[in-house]
């Protein structure tokens, strides 16, 4: 009988590129000078190394013991143990998602299908992330549909004075609507679930959600995302049985219990968790399957870097995919090559698709040479 593989190291860097010119994010009222990113390794006692990325990790140094020795196949206990340090400490999910990316590489055999998924191939849409003007928004639809997209997510601003309140949001995607037609599928992400630490500007009531929503009604959109406070759990259980748009959210929910109540209260029709940022692929995989036992959407937020829309992709694939993948991707100021700096080769989506194939794990290489010129820490 083999040796069942151990997990010997845990090895933990952080890079940022600078952006120049910076990128201003819908979400952020600071323009955003640099890219952080965080890469986690994991080496088993046979040499093979698992990666993950996404939060910072913080609080996990001195938690390294709990994992050493152990065999990185064993999810639902490595999973108990990042929960409880995200309960005191930071999310340190990146970990969840570099064991994964190990046991396809012990198995050899992708993540997709370890988790039980039928294809490894996934939809995408277009997810924008700058505040355009209505003329320069319109051309960046056309493109997301020349690229192959048929489906793009465009941003409100946090506070709705980007453009001058939501209402020229709306003249924005009238704008959109108005070029692209019925070819391209358009969703909208409100940014009312949560704020930046500096961003002290209230989010929507409910009525205004509502007034919102009735707004989007004719330009035909898939979702409005974010439209309330994260913890208001009973408004958008409210919002969603008055609105005529699917309502979704969830992000930065940081606990099952609150996907457990949001499910129980049927507040979203839609849930976006990342893997990367709440739960990893071992508890949104519970997640998702909860969400469609009760009849409800789930697809991955995925704004972090590659390595980051991949696991979401894998764990997408894996769990039975029937919605579009979050594919960020608003060049110029946000190009697949400064999101996937940490990576060989950005991701490739073809015709509004990434294919997952079947390499063992999540089938990824560093680009070590970047890693090492843009190491802080």
């Amino acid at each position: 009988m083999p040796e069942t593989p151990s997990i010997a190291a845990i090895e933990i860097s952080h890079h940022r590129l600078p952006l120049d010119p910076p990128f201003r994010a819908s979400w952020d009222g600071r323009p955003r000078t640099a890219f952080d990113a965080t890469i986690v390794r994991v080496r088993d006692s046979e040499g093979r190394v698992g990666i993950g990325s996404g939060d910072l990790m913080l609080g996990f140094a001195g938690h390294e013991g709990l994992f050493l020795g152990q065999d990185p196949r064993a999810h639902d206990r490595h999973y108990e143990v990042l929960s409880h340090i995200a309960f005191h400490y930071g999310r340190c999910w990146p970990l969840d998602l570099a064991l994964w990316d190990l046991a396809g590489k012990i198995a050899g055999a992708p993540v997709w299908r370890l988790l039980g998924g039928a294809s490894g191939r996934v939809k995408l849409y277009a997810s924008s992330g700058v505040l355009r003007s209505p003329q320069a928004l319109a051309d960046r639809a056309e493109q997301a549909l020349a690229e192959g997209f048929a489906a793009m997510k465009i941003r409100f601003s946090s506070a709705g004075e980007g453009r001058g309140g939501w209402r020229a949001d709306i003249a924005a995607l009238e704008a959109v609507r108005a070029r692209i037609g019925d070819r391209m599928a358009l969703m909208v992400d409100c940014n009312q679930g949560w704020r930046m630490p500096w961003d002290t500007a209230a989010p929507w009531g409910f009525k205004d959600a509502l007034e919102v929503a009735r707004a989007l009604e004719p330009l035909g959109i898939f979702w409005m995302e974010e439209p309330l406070h994260r913890a208001d759990i009973a408004g958008m259980a409210a919002l969603r049985a008055a609105s005529p748009i699917r309502i979704a959210g969830g992000e930065m929910t940081r606990e099952a219990a609150a996907f457990r109540q949001i499910v129980e209260a049927r507040a979203l029709d839609i849930l976006q968790p990342d893997a990367a940022l709440t739960e990893g692929i071992t508890g949104l995989a519970r997640v998702a399957r909860m969400a469609r036992a009760a009849g409800l959407g789930f697809t991955p937020h995925s704004w972090t870097n590659g390595i980051g829309v991949l696991a979401n992709a894998h764990l997408l694939a894996g769990t039975g995919a029937d919605l579009w993948l979050e594919f960020p991707h608003d060049p110029p100021e946000w190009s697949l090559e400064r999101r996937d700096f940490p990576m060989a080769a950005p991701l490739a989506a073809a015709a509004g698709t990434l294919e997952l194939g079947e390499a063992p794990g999540f089938g990824l290489a560093l680009d070590e040479a970047r890693l090492a010129a843009t190491r802080i820490g």
